[in-house]
């Protein structure tokens, strides 16, 4: 199953056609109001009417538009550890992305800085919540998956001592995540990141240290999960600040993320009102 945001409107996806939810199942018609009637949504599903709707892309919005919390998760790669000078961590290292930062699959995103950089992952999306919810039952309470990036101000990040990660991950755009959300997903399905026509990162979600059972359990195990609830799970090597020399996004910049399954986002770039100090 593919569910969109089209337009504000909750809409089911198959091929290039799009069918209302509302319209044909009073689910909805916001997407979040889909995500609270999980259970009963995904059984209506099974016997839903096909789309007719000619689905345009540009109309795609964030398939959770207002998630109340957003999970993140630092060095769940090993390569991507060891390229930031540290070893696999013992257990996740986990912060938060504001949730105003959320957007779509086609967003154009302002650069508030001159180190803003790239960080392909994959979403899961929180379908029935729960409070110490078990590794074993941990995927029965997850709608789905989407791509995402976690758009870093790599100077903002910088300034704590020790550095915090949360604002500078934050800004207006940050997190556009889509095209869809989908139900199904191959534990070793590849993801890739382009800049411009450049492959800077890849690898199989399989390589991450943590994997979404066992981040559900541990997140939820202190904090109880709400449905729309996003966890991004981390990001494979090949960011730009450990590039030799460092690589940033400038305003004439495309950056492309995929996950076989998932389809793609693509992002591009303006210049923005630059942050103070």
């Amino acid at each position: 199953m593919r569910l969109a945001n089209l337009g504000g409107r909750a809409a089911l996806i198959t091929g290039d056609r799009a069918l209302d939810v509302f319209d044909a199942g009073g689910f909805g018609p916001d997407p979040m109001d889909v995500l609270e009637n999980w259970a009963a949504f995904t059984e209506w599903v099974r016997t839903s009417p096909p789309g007719s709707s000619l689905v345009d892309p540009a109309r795609l919005g964030p398939p959770v538009p207002r998630p109340r919390q957003v999970f993140a998760v630092a060095l769940n790669y090993p390569p991507h550890a060891a390229e930031a000078g540290f070893g696999p961590p013992a257990d996740p290292l986990v912060f938060t992305k504001f949730p105003t930062c959320i957007a779509g699959p086609q967003e154009t995103v302002s650069l508030p800085g001159d180190r803003v950089d790239w960080e392909v992952e994959l979403v899961a999306v929180i379908g029935k919540g729960g409070h110490r919810i078990t590794e074993e039952c941990a995927l029965e309470h997850v709608a789905g998956f989407m791509i995402g990036q976690d758009l870093s101000e790599r100077r903002i990040q910088s300034l704590g001592k020790p550095p915090q990660f949360s604002l500078a991950k934050s800004f207006p755009g940050f997190g556009p995540t889509g095209p869809h959300l989908v139900t199904e997903l191959a534990p070793d399905a590849a993801i890739t990141c382009l800049l411009n026509d450049e492959v800077v990162q890849k690898a199989s979600l399989g390589d991450m240290i943590f994997g979404v059972p066992d981040l559900v359990a541990r997140l939820s195990a202190v904090c109880p999960l709400l449905p729309g609830d996003l966890i991004f799970t981390g990001t494979p090597a090949g960011v730009g600040n450990r590039r030799t020399p460092p690589r940033y996004l400038t305003p004439d910049d495309v950056l492309t993320s995929r996950i076989d399954g998932l389809g793609e986002l693509r992002t591009r770039f303006r210049a923005g009102v630059l942050t103070p100090s």
